[in-house]
């Protein structure tokens, strides 16, 4: 059954052990090379062969793009980011939206995909990616494929686990985008407007605006005011402070209700621009100079840290385990300290979004944190 298939990158032949397959799919982020090592080290010592394949889900059809992962491949990727099997969120299984919210795969690639299964003879195929992505793998699953799912994104969005990886290393480089702003700022007395990813969810800009020391945090969760922002930032004048933080999440709406960003038919809202119109907006109503910095990518790119690595490479080992116990249609997910499995279908099934009373932003408020909800400090432990 093996003998007709293409080599792979290292001309490591297969054999007749058990087989593994896994791809990473959608947006890249810290953590994903990681999880490949997790799942080729378990794998290795349980007996089993993995494959991987290329480009994201791109890479189960015509033409078949694949390499063997062995712990001798794997070695050292635990600090590197991005992914050595390449992702995409474009072509064949692009994020095109269906009637139901879900990918909308093209007449016959199940098909395809299913040959591929048989081909290589997979035990399980773990997919590791965001909300599209898994709703692709709850498909499978639906075929009757094999699958289990690995929660991957930055914008920690995903419903049935606490952490997504990549989101700590996202809201690390928010933080220390604000570590700088705050020195700059200060030295010329401006208020900086710091946009950040999230997508419709303000968890980055949450986590990111409360370790970076930011004194407005606008999120999607939560509706605000320009007329909110400016009394804080007259707040923070009448206290001595020259100069104001602003945070603001891609995905949170304008006063007026609307999104900021480009639209596709039948694809994902590109989301993004908010900072540079809530910049141009408070430079008009007040005398200080007013700035934007657009994280952008760079809260994609670099290494994982400390706390991504960890949780990584607990998911790779626990798909692993996943798969030899058949326990099929499921998704690794984190329930602190133990790290457990959800079906993938309860997953992607509802957003996992910002609680507006919860303890977090509750303590952002306690600390004198304007969300532009209201127009000063209101203790909200009162």
């Amino acid at each position: 059954m093996v003998d007709d298939l293409k080599a792979n990158v290292d001309m490591t032949p297969l054999d007749e052990r058990p087989r593994i397959g896994i791809l990473t799919s959608g947006g890249d982020c810290p953590g994903l090379n990681a999880v490949i090592r997790g799942v080729s080290k378990s794998a290795f010592w349980l007996g089993y062969q993995v494959v991987g394949f290329k480009n994201g889900f791109e890479g189960l059809i015509d033409p078949i793009q694949w390499q063997l992962l062995t712990p001798e491949v794997t070695s050292g990727i635990l600090v590197e980011g991005g992914t050595i099997l390449g992702s995409t969120n474009k072509g064949r299984f692009g994020a095109r939206v269906g009637k139901d919210g879900r990918a909308e795969l093209a007449e016959g690639i199940l098909d395809q995909v299913a040959e591929t299964f048989e081909k290589f003879q997979l035990e399980g195929l773990i997919v590791v990616g965001g909300d599209g992505s898994l709703s692709t793998a709850l498909q499978f699953h639906e075929a009757g494929l094999p699958v289990v799912g690995v929660p991957k994104t930055i914008d920690n969005d995903l419903s049935c686990t606490a952490y997504t990886f990549g989101f700590n290393s996202a809201v690390l480089c928010c933080s220390d985008a604000l570590d700088r702003l705050h020195t700059t700022a200060a030295s010329h007395g401006r208020v900086m407007v710091l946009e950040v990813m999230g997508r419709h969810t303000g968890w980055i800009a949450l986590h990111g605006g409360i370790a970076g020391g930011g004194d407005v945090i606008l999120i999607p969760e939560i509706p605000w005011t320009y007329d909110n922002i400016l009394a804080k930032i007259d707040e923070r004048t009448r206290m001595g402070k020259n100069f104001t933080l602003v945070v603001v999440a891609e995905g949170a709406s304008l006063p007026s209700g609307d999104l900021v960003g480009q639209e596709s038919d039948n694809m994902q809202t590109k989301l993004g621009g908010i900072g540079q119109i809530v910049t141009e907006e408070l430079d008009r109503r007040i005398e200080q100079d007013v700035r934007c910095v657009v994280l952008g990518h760079l809260q994609r790119g670099g290494g994982p840290t400390t706390f991504d690595r960890v949780l990584s490479s607990q998911y790779g080992a626990h798909a692993v385990r996943l798969i030899v116990e058949k326990k099929f249609g499921q998704m690794v997910c984190y329930d602190p300290p133990d790290i457990l499995d959800a079906s993938i279908e309860e997953a992607v099934g509802n957003l996992r979004t910002v609680n507006p009373d919860g303890s977090a932003v509750n303590t952002a408020k306690a600390m004198g944190i304007c969300f532009g909800d209201t127009p000063g400090y209101a203790n909200p432990f009162h």
